[in-house]
C-alpha cells in the first residue's frame, strides 16, 4: 500500500486513490460516447488496490441515466456490471481506456415510452425508414408515436404520405415485442387498423422495421450486445442481457 501511495502521489491527481482515479477516467470515457448525459458513475473494484499498478481490475460497475446518443437516440437508464478486466494503466492518464484483453458485462437498459417515440422521429431512424418504398414510391413519415400499453403490447401510429402526394395515410399498429437469437428485436402478433391501403402499408412497415432491429447494426465499435429477457411495464421497456467488449469504444 505504501508503494501504491508513493506511485499515485507522483501522478497529477493529488490526494486521490488509484481506484478513484480509474473510476473517474472510466466515467469520463463513457460520457464522451454520448452527446449529453444525466447522472453517471463508474466504480472500479480492485482488491488489493495495488493490483491497479499491473492494470488488473476485479471489474467495474457503471450506472447512468438520461443518456442522449449522438444519433439522437436516448436511454433513460443503463447499468453495466463489467467482469474482471486488464487495462493499460498508462492510457488512463491520457484520458483513454484501453483493454488488454476482451471482457464482458451484464447489462440492464431501460427505454421509456417517450424515448421510443422520440427515437422513431430522429433523422437517424427516419432516414432508415424512408429507404422503404411502397408501390414504387418513397415514404414520408411524420408524427410517429410509440405507446407502451397496459397489456404489455406496443402501439405504433404514424402519418405517412407517398412520394409527392399530399394525402396522409394513418397507420395504426399494435404488436408484441420479442427477441430472437438474442439479438433480433421483432414485432409479432401484429394487429393492423384502418382501410385496406393502411393495412398493406402497415404490413410493409413492420417487415421493414423487423429487418432493421438487429442489435449488431446498432452496437458501438468493439462491442457486441445480446438480450436475454425483455420486461415491459409502467410505459417502459427494460432489456436484460450481456455486452461483449473487445475494445473500449471510441466516438467517431
Amino acid at each position: 500500500m505504501e508503494m501504491t501511495a508513493l506511485v499515485f502521489g507522483t501522478l497529477p491527481f493529488p490526494n486521490q486513490s488509484g481506484d478513484k482515479i480509474v473510476s473517474k477516467a472510466v466515467s469520463a470515457a463513457i460520457s464522451a460516447l454520448f452527446k449529453r448525459t444525466g447522472k453517471i458513475s463508474a466504480t472500479v473494484r480492485a482488491e488489493p488496490v495495488a493490483k491497479l499498478l499491473q492494470g488488473s481490475v476485479d471489474g467495474f460497475d457503471f450506472i447512468g441515466n438520461g443518456m442522449l446518443m449522438y444519433n439522437g437516440l436516448r436511454i433513460e437508464d443503463m447499468e453495466l456490471y463489467v467482469e474482471a478486466v486488464s487495462i493499460d494503466f498508462g492510457a488512463i492518464f491520457k484520458g483513454q481506456v484501453q483493454l488488454r484483453q476482451p471482457t464482458q458485462a451484464t447489462m440492464r437498459v431501460m427505454l421509456t415510452e417517450e424515448d421510443l417515440t422520440n427515437s422513431f422521429n430522429t433523422p437517424f431512424v427516419v432516414e432508415k425508414l424512408q429507404k422503404l418504398e411502397y408501390e414504387g414510391q418513397s415514404l414520408n413519415f411524420q408524427n410517429t408515436k410509440m405507446k407502451v400499453n397496459d397489456d404489455k403490447s406496443l402501439g405504433i401510429q404514424s402519418q405517412i404520405s407517398l412520394g409527392n402526394q399530399s394525402e396522409i395515410i394513418e397507420v395504426d399498429i399494435t404488436a408484441q415485442l420479442q427477441v430472437e437469437e438474442r439479438r433480433k428485436l421483432q414485432f409479432i402478433d401484429v394487429v393492423y387498423q384502418g382501410n385496406e391501403q393502411a393495412i398493406a402499408l402497415g404490413k410493409a412497415l413492420i417487415d421493414h422495421v423487423n429487418a432493421l432491429l438487429d442489435l449488431d447494426k446498432f452496437a458501438l465499435d468493439g462491442t457486441q450486445l445480446r438480450v436475454d429477457r425483455i420486461r415491459i411495464r409502467n410505459q417502459q421497456i427494460i432489456f436484460y442481457g450481456m455486452a461483449k467488449i473487445d475494445q473500449f469504444p471510441q466516438r467517431k
